[in-house]
């Protein structure tokens, strides 16, 4: 039997598949897809797939991957997605089909605990509060029973603990070799594992890392491959323009000032002149971040340049890291982190410099962030695609990429120029495979009328007003996406003074990990959950627990984005129209990842509302809702109302119909 007969026959309905794995149904979308990354692999080809919800995808690239044979590298977006694939999809599939493949899990070094800072920590005992001590104490006897050092097998350590950071290592303070652990190393033992293994599950970030240590001729952690498959492709422009770029940190600068005290002290006490630059590099970050303390946002390099004081105080911090490299030069015998503080002060402080070179003529974008509690300087490349085009040409392998939301209608071009595969050489052959859900039957989207303009900032609690007797309709069972988190407070705060929401649970983003949250709500009889960006997209609530999702407005890029400002004048420099070319596809992928959360199974039915009139009163709106799925459509209050009321509720509807008006 050739492969393609063998990835048929197992995606069929008498095949391996259906007779291994409960509930398997046959699918001729899912099929298509398969044969088309079958093709892709036996070719060295590349492919460009989109599969609607549904569509069965993760089988859909499992099936001919394991099959075919060769080694396999597969990417996806985020640790949550990688432990899925790794415990629940990798180990159906294979055991399914019988294949006799090896499989690893890779994360990045901060997934792992280290050996070397849990002792360090334990040892020197200085936590911030009670909840650390208790975190440590299970951390230091997992340390002791795990055969990966994998955080996400302590689940009852949050991943929002602050002793995570404490417990694991980074790029700047991993001793690497010199570790005295390095032979127990759990991120080596990881690293070798994947290595030896035919099927290989990383994230995004992490092969762009390993991409970007190859690029500056440094040896690589992922192993040669045959196949890369990158799921949720749709993140591969951002994340690759973060580690084609460079980041320098307030973080960073603390956390070097205080190890190069803590190694000063344990093994060159009398060195107090180094003890003294440590102190008088953390002085002079904390002037820098004083210095705009007001601001939370960005400023580009051109605007930052304009702020004399701030330049001062940040050429202040390079000065600071200059002397402290400076001090640390005749100690660095002395002990391996003292040499380890030089070397890190020595290459933050040239980090610093090149960003603060107003001579320096490049096309990357520079600008700084400033949040609440910290300040991270930034240079990006204005585009990757040329970047990610050379990695391409250079591979030796299929890439096989796909992801719900990667088309505007049945248009791929933006996405192709963004990832540097619409050139003719690679030859990409592009896919869209529709949803085989019934989305006129399942859902209803509503826009309603006269609310304020999407600039409004009033927006947010008259769609919340307008939305509160459905969400009673619902007994919660509803998401509130927002575009900012500026409006996620304002919604949250409008749901908990509303009369007919404020006895619900409102969960919202920020006050609980993400993970945490999406338990509670999946658990809750009704709850209504607020989010922005990391809820639009990754999270699978299936059922009635998730009945209505609300979108506040259509996710145009803020404006204040130094470096996607810097893209749209490019473009318009180009002879291009930024809105059409760049801001109107970006915003209807991210509004198609929003969207998705709704309808995630053939049983599922639900309401999704948008708030933003733009979507079927400015001519482009048609252009957005043609590339969302076909959902039934109303402007109508009374039949939103009539919809939500129809839901299978299971019993658990409020009985506050008699309320459910909409507001004047």
């Amino acid at each position: 039997m050739s492969v393609a007969d063998a990835v048929t026959e197992a995606l069929s309905a008498a095949g391996a598949l259906a007779k291994s794995i409960a509930g398997f149904q046959p699918r001729s979308v899912q099929q298509h897809m398969a044969t088309t990354v079958l093709g892709a692999i036996e070719t060295q080809g590349t492919a460009v797939i989109e599969a609607g919800t549904g569509t069965g995808k993760t089988f859909a690239y499992l099936v001919p991957a394991l099959l075919a044979g060769g080694k396999v590298l597969i990417s996806t977006a985020s640790r949550n997605l990688q432990d899925q694939l790794y415990d629940k999809d990798l180990p159906r599939v294979r055991d399914a089909l019988r294949a006799p493949v090896t499989v690893a899990l890779l994360k990045g070094r901060g997934n792992y605990v280290c050996h070397f800072h849990l002792e360090r920590t334990r040892t020197e005992g200085r936590l911030a509060s009670k909840d650390e001590v208790a975190h440590l104490a299970q951390v230091v006897e997992f340390a002791k029973l795990t055969n990966t050092g994998d955080r996400a097998e302590l689940a009852s350590v949050p991943d929002e603990s602050g002793i995570w950071p404490k417990v694991t290592s980074t790029v700047d303070n991993c001793l690497g070799s010199e570790c005295p652990h390095f032979r127990e190393c759990f991120v080596m033992k990881a690293r070798r594992t994947a290595m030896e293994a035919d099927v290989v599950v990383v994230n995004h970030h992490l092969f762009f890392a390993d991409a970007a240590l190859r690029r500056e001729g440094v040896a690589e952690l992922l192993p040669s491959v045959n196949t890369v498959i990158f799921d949720e492709a749709h993140q591969i422009p951002d994340v690759a323009t973060q580690f084609f770029g460079e980041a320098a940190s307030t973080r960073q600068w603390l956390e070097l000032a205080r190890d190069s005290t803590a190694a000063v002290l344990a093994h060159a006490r009398e060195a107090t002149g180094a003890a003294d630059a440590a102190g008088a590099l953390e002085l002079a970050v904390r002037q820098a971040r004083i210095a705009r303390k007001e601001l939370v946002g960005r400023l580009n390099f051109a605007q930052a340049s304009e702020d004399a004081a701030l330049m001062q105080r940040l050429e202040a911090v390079q000065g600071a890291l200059a002397a402290l490299a400076e001090a640390l030069a005749p100690l660095r015998e002395r002990n391996v982190l003292i040499s380890q503080a030089f070397s890190r002060a020595l290459t933050l402080e040239e980090l610093l410099g090149r960003w603060l070179d107003t001579s320096r003529s490049t096309d990357d974008i520079r600008w700084i962030e400033f949040t609440a509690t910290a300040m991270i300087l930034q240079s990006a490349p204005l585009q990757v695609s040329n970047k990610l085009a050379e990695l391409r040409a250079t591979s030796g392998a299929a890439w096989i990429l796909t992801s719900a939301t990667l088309a505007v209608k049945d248009d791929f071009s933006h996405f192709l120029g963004h990832v540097g595969l619409d050139l003719p050489s690679f030859g990409t052959h592009c896919l869209r495979l529709d949803s085989p859900f019934d989305y006129a039957q399942q859902g209803l989207l509503y826009v309603p009328g006269g609310l304020p303009a999407a600039t409004d900032p009033a927006l947010a609690e008259a769609l919340v007003a307008h939305c509160a007797p459905l969400v009673a309709e619902l007994g919660g069972r509803s998401f509130f996406l927002c575009t900012t988190l500026r409006a996620v407070d304002r919604t949250a705060k409008a749901l908990r003074a509303n009369d007919q929401t404020q006895d619900l649970e409102i969960l919202v983003q920020g006050e609980g990990g993400r993970a945490a949250l999406l338990e509670r709500f999946r658990a809750s009889s009704g709850a209504v959950l607020v989010g922005a960006a990391s809820f639009w997209e990754g999270i699978d609530v299936r059922g009635e627990a998730l009945s209505m999702v609300v979108i506040d407005k259509l996710p145009f890029a803020p404006p204040d984005d130094p470096l996607f400002a810097a893209r749209l004048d490019a473009a318009k420099e180009a002879g291009g129209n930024p809105f059409f070319d760049i801001q109107l596809p970006e915003a209807v992928i991210a509004l198609k990842q929003g969207v998705g959360r709704l309808i995630r199974d053939p049983a599922d039915r639900g309401l999704l509302v948008i708030g933003d009139a733009r979507l079927v009163e400015k001519p482009y709106g048609k252009r957005i809702w043609g590339s969302l799925p076909p959902f039934a459509r109303t402007r109508e209050f009374s039949v939103a109302l009539q919809f939500a009321q129809a839901l299978e509720l299971c019993g658990l509807r409020t009985g506050s119909t008699s309320a459910a008006a909409p507001p004047s």
